[in-house]
């Protein structure tokens, strides 16, 4: 999520000037049925702790951020969703495989 800057004009004295707004497209959300996650189990650069990662989340931050504290609060862990996956804390693959079958996403591995 980025913060909507103006876009050419700093200041403007008339009091009817409407700034102009950057606007990123947002990925429109696949269903669950179509999307295809992959759940990864990570080490590195994590401080050796280990992460479970889920890839290839096609849709807008929201849904995202949404999907993650879903599988956050039914696991009871940490995690973190940013930059197009989910992080979910600890050693978790097939839980959170399972969890995602569940939940609609049908080509969860």
């Amino acid at each position: 999520m980025s913060k909507k800057r103006p876009q050419g004009v700093v200041y403007s004295t008339n009091p009817d000037y409407e700034y102009q707004y950057d606007e990123e497209p947002q990925a429109e959300t696949l269903e669950p049925a179509r999307q295809k996650l992959r759940v990864h189990i990570e080490r590195h650069h994590r401080g050796g702790k280990t992460a479970t990662v889920v890839k290839g989340f096609v849709g807008s931050d929201d849904d995202l951020s949404d999907l993650a504290r879903q599988l956050k609060g039914r696991l009871g862990v940490g995690g973190a969703a940013k930059e197009g996956e989910i992080i979910i804390q600890g050693e978790l693959k097939e839980k959170v495989t399972s969890l995602l079958n569940a939940l609609g996403y049908t080509d969860a591995r």
